[in-house]
């Protein structure tokens, strides 16, 4: 029984950002994470690595090592460790460890370290901004019922550019870049995304005009996904607000206030 209340009070710090505790320890998570970041990119700037090596290295190891145990409490907190280590946290946390671990063997993956910026994703929970995140969910689905009809369009792009590009291979001349058939679908490409580099140009007049053309043509297929994507976003309707209880068996959150069981799997929230 003491095992199974210390679990609950152990989860409710780590999952929970409703609680003053659970509040607490993620801003102290975060100040570690800017932290960590910071410390990389002072790193790599050469005078400071030289002046400062050994406490930037010292200090990132305190953070790492730090970052390993409340990896571990995460996982033991929880019923189903699997879950969590599976999760897209989950994942994100082991990737944002594992790098200082990796450089006691090859050389330079400290760097990987700056992916413990993406874990400020936390800050959605900290913040309590969950009608936020539930409209990040609305677009994540919209943009997957989107799929379908954008990788037509992107497929109708490309065969798009074959054609423009291959009509630049045999308008303009090896002197003014369009050496091969790949190379003039880069150019393509690159003008109806309008980048444009200026690596290759045109000099014929109709070469020009063809260029106009994709230019122009480039405005219209940039609002193309948007609008497929926006016309399948407002169509979605789940816009419940609910807070960040987490439930300690699948990891679902997103639960009321008062709910009593997780609305996933069925399990007491709050079983202690």
């Amino acid at each position: 029984m003491k095992k199974k209340i210390w679990r609950h009070r152990l989860h409710e710090i780590i999952y929970e950002a409703d609680t003053p505790a659970g509040k607490a320890f993620d801003l102290i998570l975060l100040i570690f994470i800017l932290l960590s970041v910071i410390l990389v990119a002072l790193e790599s700037v050469d005078w400071i690595d030289q002046e400062y090596h050994s406490v930037l290295n010292v200090a990132e190891w305190f953070i790492t090592i730090l970052f390993t145990i409340e990896y571990a409490l995460r996982v033991i907190s929880i019923k189903k460790p699997s879950v969590y280590i599976f999760s897209f946290y989950g994942i994100i946390d082991l990737v944002s460890t594992l790098p200082k671990y990796l450089s006691l063997f090859f050389f330079g993956t400290q760097s990987l370290i700056t992916l413990r910026a993406l874990r400020l994703l936390r800050v959605f929970r900290i913040l309590k901004l969950t009608r936020y995140i539930g409209e990040s969910n609305s677009l994540v689905k919209a943009m997957a019922a989107s799929k379908t009809k954008i990788l037509v369009f992107m497929f109708g792009v490309v065969i798009l550019c074959v054609i423009f590009g291959s009509l630049m291979y045999m308008i303009e001349s090896d002197e003014s870049g369009f050496s091969s058939i790949p190379r003039s679908i880069y150019w393509c490409i690159v003008t109806l995304t309008t980048v444009g580099y200026g690596d290759i140009a045109p000099t014929s007049p109709f070469g020009q005009f063809i260029a106009s053309v994709i230019m122009i043509l480039g405005y219209g297929i940039i609002a193309v996904p948007t609008g497929i994507v926006s016309a399948e976003f407002a169509q979605q309707n789940t816009r419940v607000h609910k807070n960040t209880q987490a439930c300690p068996n699948c990891m679902t959150a997103e639960h009321k206030d008062d709910a009593v069981y997780c609305h996933n799997c069925g399990e007491i929230l709050n079983d202690v």
